[in-house]
């Protein structure tokens, strides 16, 4: 039996408390209740389990279980209709309090609901707690947790925090202190969704399980690694929050970063959640980092969307959306040349970049073979171009491989031909979401796709260098029009290498014969 069956089988024998904190929010309509949902649908989640929604408003359980069906009948991948059996089964296993997370009493009431429900479902103690809250506010309810007694059941307990976790280094070493004081690293799984994505967790399993591209993965015959994480939206309702922020904070630090240490890490020694994150860890002790605000500037491109035109819609400029500063000298736009000097990929520039109001909603990773030597006859015949191997994983999950073949009924014209294979055409639309995984896994107990305390200061540490580079002046702001792929900045970067941007999903390459996969 694997490791996962005996954590599946652990969970369905004991089951689980979840308690989620910032019950009426966003983050649980639109992502928790159909997760929960999703994993009853399929098994996952065993009848032995029971949620508790917490947020300050005051709100009746019939009122709560109406909205946790809206949730589902929205936003799930199941559909559901009120009065169904199943419906019924499931609903019973909910309940909701108001708590004032400052008041250790409402903490102690919470405890004996606990108690209640662990009896009423059998429940052998477990319990996961769920923080969808402001970081500020995380170290306060587990003290709260702690001093109210619900860190004293027969099980275990875990803590889920979502990001950002910290504004910077100092922050976020504050933030984790509190916490530590009440949980153990082990016991806390810190979520970057993306983790929980499909095709980045296919990265693994493409490097790993294939003969053909293991022997290849290093300096020796890549010439660059290109990620985009892309995004048509601007900053919508969290002009706020984002002005605060920007996008170095908001996906450099977590996502990106995340993704460059899945390309770049060495194999794990066993398929154990540590000697994974130790792998990924080593990625971010190996970032050279940038050693003057002058190689920032160098290597860094950060840009501001102004106002511009997407499919025929006027867009207006970020600093005229709600609630964000008219001056405001906050990245929408952050791109960088990154290194891992170690020894599989010296030499080999990442090169990374994401933004908002973009011309396409994406997230690929672009991985640039080196090209065959110009000698070769048939290089000296016709212009080859270098192989590609691109991981897609948003909005459209799949992988495709650019090579070069001969041109059908010529005698010697070589052209590009794509082998694509498209999972989401195979596995239809109904496919798991990043927090399906993510909450089943943290309630199984494997933190693999969690971030671990340690890769988060060593992203900090990274990232911080880069902003204490633009404190220093605004000079280095680049402008881009809403509905454009950034700065042109970033692109004379990649000039200076001798590399360029490839066409990204949503973007036929001009002259590439396309052989499908399955469709």
């Amino acid at each position: 039996m694997s490791i996962n069956d005996m954590r599946q089988d652990v969970l369905k024998e004991t089951g689980a408390v979840f308690f989620i904190f910032g019950a009426t929010g966003d983050l649980a309509k639109r992502k928790l209740y159909p997760a929960f949902y999703a994993l009853y649908k399929e098994g996952k989640l065993p009848e032995r389990f029971a949620v508790i929604g917490l947020a300050r408003r005051p709100k009746t359980r019939d009122q709560f279980q109406a909205d946790l069906l809206q949730s589902i009948a929205e936003f799930a991948r199941y559909k559901v209709k009120d009065g169904d059996e199943e419906w019924q089964k499931f609903s019973e296993h909910f309940e909701y309090m108001s708590l004032d997370i400052n008041d250790v009493e409402g903490f102690k009431e919470l405890r004996g609901l606990s108690e209640r429900l662990e009896l009423k479902f059998d429940i052998g103690g477990n319990r996961l707690f769920y923080l969808a809250l402001a970081p500020e506010l995380f170290g306060s309810v587990a003290q709260n947790l702690r001093q109210g007694g619900l860190l004293d059941g027969a099980g275990w307990n875990r803590l889920v925090i979502e990001k950002p976790f910290g504004y910077d280094l100092p922050s976020a070493e504050k933030l984790n202190k509190q916490i530590c004081e009440v949980f153990k690293e082990e016991e806390v799984y810190r979520i970057d969704h993306y983790l929980g994505k499909e095709m980045v967790q296919n990265i693994e399993v493409i490097r790993f399980a294939n003969a053909f591209f293991e022997p290849l993965w290093n300096n020796k015959y890549i010439a660059n690694v290109q990620i985009t994480l892309s995004e048509t939206v601007g900053v919508e309702e969290r002009g706020g929050y984002y002005d605060h922020s920007g996008a170095i904070r908001d996906m450099g630090q977590n996502h990106m970063l995340q993704m460059v240490t899945m390309m770049a890490m060495e194999p794990p020694s066993r398929m154990h959640p540590e000697d994974i994150r130790d792998e990924k860890v080593k990625v971010l002790r190996s970032l050279r980092v940038y050693g003057s605000p002058d190689e920032v500037r160098k290597n860094v491109v950060r840009g501001q969307y102004t106002d511009g035109v997407l499919r025929g819609k006027p867009l207006k400029a970020y600093r005229s959306e709600d609630s964000v500063n008219p001056e405001s000298k906050t990245e929408t736009y952050f791109g960088a040349r990154v290194y891992v000097d170690n020894f599989r990929w010296a030499g080999v520039p990442f090169y990374i970049r994401t933004g908002k109001r973009m011309p396409v909603k994406t997230t690929e990773v672009v991985v640039e073979f080196k090209n065959m030597p110009d000698n070769v006859y048939l290089a000296q015949k016709t212009k080859l171009q270098p192989n590609l191997l691109v991981f897609r994983v948003n909005p459209l999950e799949g992988i495709y491989i650019k090579i070069n073949a001969k041109q059908p009924g010529s005698e010697w014209m070589v052209i590009p031909v794509a082998m694509d294979f498209c999972q989401s055409c195979q596995v239809g639309l109904n496919t798991p979401e990043a927090y399906e995984r993510l909450l089943y896994d943290a309630a199984r107990g494997d933190s693999t796709y969690f971030t671990r305390w340690d890769e988060v200061a060593l992203a900090w540490r990274f990232v911080d260098r880069i902003v204490g580079a633009w404190s220093e002046g605004d000079k280095d702001l680049q402008f881009y029009p809403a509905g454009s792929w950034g700065p042109e900045a970033m692109d004379r970067l990649m000039a200076e290498d001798g590399f360029h941007w490839w066409p990204i999903n949503g973007q036929e390459e001009s002259g590439v014969l396309w052989v499908k996969g399955q469709e």
